[in-house]
Parts: structure tokens; sequence; C-alpha cells
């Protein structure tokens, strides 16, 4: 099928799905049928799912106008998420707004999510202070405080515009109250709470300076640069904060610091909480089996 819809015609939902993930494939986007449904089913207010019961239904031109815009926008690589204006994101049922203000969600920061609730299932204390660093739409803060109801969320960011998307998907779920919003760079500026965080979680830029260029599109054309490179090597920022963390004793003793890394970092973000004092210094798998997100803990005191 290579001829475009025209306006005079009337396209079945299959006819359409076909021709526009033949567009999207021969572009090099992945995912292009995954991509075309959910573009369609925007455009025509329904699920993916509906599309499959309505395969043979014919669509007339009121009906493919908004899709054509929609392609439209995704052929110049807008990503998905931003068309659609939100990603859904754990396995928590948390659908999050999403704008060029921030980036979006992926599954690599859910095993950062999952490595945190799981040190926290045995509280050390009835009450429990998790910090997370650079929150951008909130994804970290808001899937901890909806999991865990005793843990009181401090969500930071540099951005005032990443704020006013976390604090619109926090007030969208209902979380506002148990999620305090602050603008920070890293912990300057953050009070500690008495005893010390809990947990410290942070998706910090950490892409290499000279990877830029490289980027797909998507990422390069669309999300901020800001919240994606993290200086020559792409660790400036989580060198600062293992450094303020360690320094400052933010961690109440056996508290976690996790963080999400590139490609490649793994050993060297061991080595520097090591160096720094942290202890049972570890790294997880993400999907595709890249070591994505290392953790380290604050010492607990010996018994006496």
């Amino acid at each position: 099928m290579s001829a475009p819809p025209q306006q005079d015609a009337r396209w079945t939902v299959r006819e359409l799905l076909a021709w526009t993930t033949e567009r999207f494939a021969k572009l090099g986007i992945d995912d292009a049928r995954v991509d075309a449904e959910h573009l369609l089913a925007q455009a025509l207010d329904c699920s993916r799912m509906d599309l499959y019961l309505r395969h043979a239904e014919l669509l007339d031109e009121a009906q493919r106008a908004p899709f054509r815009e929609l392609v439209r926008r995704r052929l110049s690589r807008e990503p998905v998420a931003y068309i659609e204006g939100a990603r859904g994101f754990h396995a928590l049922d948390l659908e999050l707004a999403v704008d060029r203000r921030v980036l979006i969600p992926r599954p690599e920061t859910e095993h950062l999510v999952d490595w945190l609730l799981e040190d926290l299932r045995e509280p050390p204390a009835p009450l429990m202070d998790v910090l997370d660093v650079g929150t951008g739409s909130g994804a970290i803060a808001l899937a901890v405080a909806k999991a865990r109801y005793e843990v009181t969320v401090t969500a930071v960011d540099a951005s005032t515009d990443a704020l006013d998307v976390a604090r619109q998907n926090a007030e969208r779920h209902g979380l506002g109250e148990r999620v305090r919003l602050r603008r920070a760079n890293l912990l300057d500026g953050v009070e500690d709470p008495p005893g010390g965080w809990t947990a410290i979680a942070a998706n910090l830029p950490y892409i290499p300076a000279a990877d830029w260029a490289q980027l797909a599109p998507e990422v390069r054309d669309f999300e901020p640069r800001g919240a994606l490179v993290g200086g020559d090597d792409g660790l400036d920022l989580v060198r600062r904060l293992i450094t303020q963390v360690a320094e400052r004793r933010a961690l109440a003793p056996g508290g976690g610091l996790y963080l999400e890394i590139g490609v490649g970092q793994a050993a060297e973000v061991e080595a520097l909480l090591r160096a720094a004092g942290f202890v049972g210094v570890a790294s997880r798998d993400d999907y595709a089996k890249i070591p994505r997100i290392v953790a380290g803990y604050r010492p607990r005191p010996h018994a006496r």
C-alpha cells in the first residue's frame, strides 16, 4: 500500500494502520506499528484494543483529518509521548503528563523504583523520608509515594518548568500532600530530615556531551538537553551528588543512594561510591541486560 489516504477516499482502520506503519518503518522509526496504533487511537478517542474490533470500519475525512496531523508530527520525529501528552510508568497504573519541558519516563527507570521499594520492605522506622533528585515529571517520586503510604517523598529539580509538570502529575494522582516539590540544584538548599533520608534516588543527566549529535532525533531534537547531558563523560552531576550525600551524611545509617546511569558507566560509578565511603555497592541490569542502576548504602554503626 503506497498511495497516501486521499481526502475523497474512504479507508478502513486496517488500511490506515498498514499504510502508516509502512511510512514509519521506511523512515526508520522503531515500533512503527505500535506508534501507528497509538496515534489512530488518539485520533478516534478510543483504546488500542478497540482498533482491533474496528478493523473493517470505514473512516471518513472528518475522522481521518486529525489522524493525518498526528502522523505528520510523528514523521517529523516528535515522540509519541509528547504527541499524546502522556506516558505510562511502572506497574502502578501511573499515567504521567509529559511535554517538552521534561524527559519522557523510560522503562529503565522502573528498575530504580523496584530496587528502592524492595529495600523499603523492612522499614527502619514507622515513617520514612525519600528524596528524589532531578525529579522531572515526578515519575520516581510519585511511584514510590503511590506504592508505600508510610513514605513521605521530597522531589527536587533545578527547573521550574519541570516542577510545574511534576506538580500537575502529583495533583492528578492525589499525591500532592505526600510529595513535596522543591526547587533545588542537587542538594543545595535541601534540608535533610532529622536522622537523614531513608533513601535518595536520582536519574540525573548522564549522556556524554560528545554523544549528543548521535542521539536519535526523537531525543536530540525534542527532549530537554539540560536533563540529558552530564558533561564530558556524562558523570559531572553524579559525582557532585555522591560527594554531597557523603560529606553531609544526608542518608540515615543503612540508607541507600540509587542512581540511574548510562551505558558503560557502572564500574566508574561503583568506584566513586566506594571511594566516598558507601558500602554494599552493586549494580542492576535493565531489560537489555545493560548495567543501568547503581546503589550504595551509608554504613550502619558497629554494634557495641
